[in-house]
């Protein structure tokens, strides 16, 4: 139940509306990618069949084991790796034509050096395909989130290792935008008993297992409560521009 609830699925109806939101940066990859793939935090494996049949080799990297169906490892060269990163162990210098790693650098201790290890890995002209929940439009803190970046920070922070790049942003539709709102409403009703404003004060590890609790909970209302919306969202439902003003998530493409 813990993992499941921060890390999506598209097994749970009620993670629906943030599945189809991951899906649209797997979706945007596809039209980019090509040769050797990295990705860092491939989760479930829900996105490695859409870029693998792409590539000409593609390691996926996840900190817990990823079952990946066998029929795709066998359809396409693909080879999973369990690791902690950074560092990026046993990938060379020069290697890898395109790094992707979808809401994975919020997690990481470390994202200067998260970065540095990316672009060290990267060939010359390789790109990083990034993404990353936009601070402003959180509901709530996320304790599972070691950070989040605003806009500035985000640009800060990528222009410690890599010289181009350009963020855009991850917008919903319609539906999308009516279910962020019945969801602010709810967890404004949750959070109204923190008086004392204890989400930002206590430490991570103390809320991560009634952030969870609550969350799980908090998605299965509403779904009950807004199942037309909930189950009709789909990745045509998202698009992304060229502008972080209010957006639900970067999409970051740096190049070495």
């Amino acid at each position: 139940m813990v993992q499941t609830a921060e890390r999506s699925s598209h097994l749970d109806p009620s993670e629906n509306v943030i599945f189809q939101r991951h899906m649209i940066a797997y979706n945007e990859a596809s039209k980019i990618i090509s040769g050797t793939v990295l990705e860092i935090g491939c989760g479930e494996g829900y996105g490695v069949p859409v870029l693998a049949a792409l590539a000409q080799k593609y390691i996926a990297i996840d900190k817990y084991q990823t079952h990946i169906d066998s029929s795709i490892m066998d359809k396409y060269n693909i080879e999973f790796r369990q690791m902690e990163i950074p560092p990026l162990t046993d990938i060379a210098s020069n290697s890898i034509d395109y790094v992707v790693t979808f809401q994975v650098i919020e997690h990481i201790q470390n994202d200067d050096l998260f970065l540095k290890e990316i672009f060290r890995v990267l060939r010359k002209g390789g790109k990083l395909l990034l993404t990353t929940p936009n601070k402003l439009m959180s509901l709530s803190r996320n304790p599972w989130h070691i950070r989040e970046y605003t806009p500035s920070e985000m640009e800060n922070t990528l222009k410690k290792s890599f010289t181009s790049f350009v963020i855009k942003g991850v917008y919903g539709k319609d539906k999308v935008i009516q279910y962020y709102q019945k969801n602010k409403a709810s967890i404004k009703k949750i959070t109204r008993f923190d008086i004392f404003n204890l989400q930002y004060l206590l430490p991570r590890w103390a809320l991560q297992i009634p952030y969870d609790f609550l969350n799980r909970i908090n998605r299965r209302k509403l779904e009950s409560n807004n199942n037309d919306i909930v189950s009709s969202v789909s990745v045509d439902d998202y698009y992304i521009k060229e502008d972080t003003e209010n957006c639900l998530d970067y999409f970051c493409i740096a190049t070495k």
